[in-house]
């Protein structure tokens, strides 16, 4: 099913923030191309904290209650952001967030809120659905 399609199945809602990889583009400087390789700061990518066995151990989404599916390199997601509903198609390109070492931590708008991070996206990606200044944003990922 095409990204962002009728019949998207939903898979989590959580925290995004943002991060960069790939060459330099905007706020990044150059950097690695993420534990894809393909990782670029100007491309809508993301990073998923279950993309293999190994990213699990390095972000532990499970102690802080969540049990993200496994989605590696390639896999196509939709996220969305809760309150504005503009949305934006991303590729997994990265291991990441380190969702462990931000349990709890909640971000809010129009009265509700998301908690623990658990999507990077690339600047491309993150600025479609919002202010990069602003951080985090609460959001609704599909596939």
């Amino acid at each position: 099913m095409a990204c962002g399609s009728p019949g998207s199945t939903p898979l989590w809602a959580g925290e995004a923030s943002w991060f960069c990889c790939g060459n330099s583009w905007g706020p990044c400087a150059s950097t690695g191309g993420g534990a894809c390789g393909t990782c670029r700061s100007g491309e809508p990518q993301a990073a998923w904290p279950h993309a293999s066995q190994e990213c699990w151990e390095i972000t532990r989404p499970d102690l802080c209650g969540e049990d993200i599916p496994k989605r590696g390199c390639g896999s196509v997601l939709t996220v969305r952001h809760q309150c504005s509903d503009a949305s934006v198609c991303v590729t997994i390109s990265d291991c990441g967030p380190r969702t462990k070492s931000f349990c709890s931590e909640k971000t809010c708008c129009d009265g509700v809120c998301r908690t623990n991070r658990v999507i990077d996206l690339t600047p491309a990606a993150f600025s479609a659905l919002g202010s990069l200044s602003s951080g985090t944003l609460p959001v609704l990922i599909d596939e």
